[in-house]
């Protein structure tokens, strides 16, 4: 421990931020700009579905429900759009997911999901009328899934990158991370963490984070101790979950 304090009291509630997924709570820049128009373009979209990918935490997720919010809201009649996790497919559930939902989002794919599961899906989808968004850490072209049939079929999807945050976006997602957690932080706070910081969504999620969990055991409004705190945790662990209460 680098502190050896006993807490006597009741360790602090911790509340996760709220997430707010609407279209007007993403946040656009040059790194994002791209895919936010696409999704915004559907359903003029040349092919009936599309792949989105980035780092973690890049905002995929984000995207995802503003395309099923769209495509439910201009839908002639009411229609349910699922958004489910690729590792969760698999073959018998491909046909109750497909009736029960007229569009779908299949949030990280990689190779080891039940590729034969994402094939029938993509081909259900890849008809008039119904659409697919599929979000990944890496473009299908860059990844080896082992059916080769639905390997093909990914690599010629529209396929959209989300890069790292420049400057802009870096300075806005860290006041909105800690605005989500009811923290404020001084102008200089956010200066230090912008010199300081790693240029990726990751690191800065983790980063607010460990800050939160920091100052709430500490019971201290965010300093520049409790910044470097966090910044230690965050390198040393290497973006796993952090020991905290080690602060």
């Amino acid at each position: 421990m680098k502190e050896n304090k006993q807490i006597s009291e009741q360790i602090p509630l911790f509340l996760p931020p709220q997430n707010c997924m609407s279209r007007e709570d993403f946040m656009v820049s040059d790194c994002n700009a791209e895919a936010f128009r696409m999704i915004d373009a559907w359903p003029d979209w040349l092919t009936s579905g599309l792949v989105i990918y980035g780092s973690k935490g890049c905002g995929k997720t984000h995207l995802a429900h503003i395309f099923a919010d769209k495509v439910m809201q201009n839908s002639a009649k009411p229609i349910k759009v699922g958004i489910v996790k690729a590792a969760q497919l698999t073959v018998t559930r491909v046909k109750r997911l497909a009736q029960e939902n007229a569009s779908i989002v299949v949030e990280d794919i990689e190779p080891k999901i039940d590729n034969e599961a994402l094939f029938h899906l993509f081909n259900i989808y890849n008809t008039a009328g119904r659409y697919m968004l599929l979000t990944s850490e890496n473009a299908p072209t860059r990844m080896r899934f082992a059916l080769k049939d639905l390997q093909s079929r990914l690599n010629m999807l529209p396929s959209i990158e989300i890069k790292e945050p420049d400057d802009v976006m870096l300075q806005t997602l860290i006041v909105k991370l800690f605005n989500d957690r009811q923290l404020l932080i001084s102008e200089e706070i956010l200066n230090y963490i912008m010199n300081n910081a790693q240029r990726s969504f990751a690191y800065i999620q983790a980063l607010v984070e460990a800050v939160d969990y920091i100052s709430l055991i500490r019971k201290s409004a965010v300093n520049y101790a409790i910044i470097r705190a966090a910044m230690e945790v965050v390198e040393h662990e290497k973006m796993n979950e952090p020991d905290l209460f080690d602060y």
